[in-house]
């Protein structure tokens, strides 16, 4: 059926160009794109059914309402991988300040005293 592989298809394009590109104004303006345009078939949807239901017969699905959840699927697993790469980068940017602000308060070692020795002395 068309529709598999279609939907396999657009899976395997949201994960490759999240796992490539994210983090990247390229990566950024896909998102609103492709955001613009689920946004518009969903209002396609409830404007004209019909019409869905025509297209979903035409790429091999039975019904409009049966495309229009593969839709939500293929969204779902979208946002999921999104949200989890921006969690991921969070934690790394907050593990690199941790690291930058402990290493701003070190203090240096103290510098042995006069008179004392660097090893230690055994009685």
């Amino acid at each position: 059926m068309v529709i598999q592989f279609l939907l396999i298809l657009a899976v395997l394009i949201v994960l490759v160009s999240f796992l490539r590109h994210h983090g990247t104004t390229l990566a950024g303006a896909g998102v609103k794109i492709g955001f613009a345009l689920f946004m518009v078939f969903g209002v396609l949807a409830v404007l004209l059914p019909s019409e869905v239901s025509r297209l979903a017969q035409i790429i091999g699905v039975g019904r409009g309402t049966d495309l229009v959840l593969y839709g939500m699927v293929v969204a779902f697993a979208f946002a999921t991988i999104n949200t989890y790469l921006r969690f991921k980068e969070l934690e790394l940017r907050y593990a690199r300040l941790a690291r930058a602000i402990a290493i701003g308060n070190a203090e240096p070692p103290a510098a042995p005293a006069d008179g004392e020795s660097s090893e230690a002395q055994v009685s």
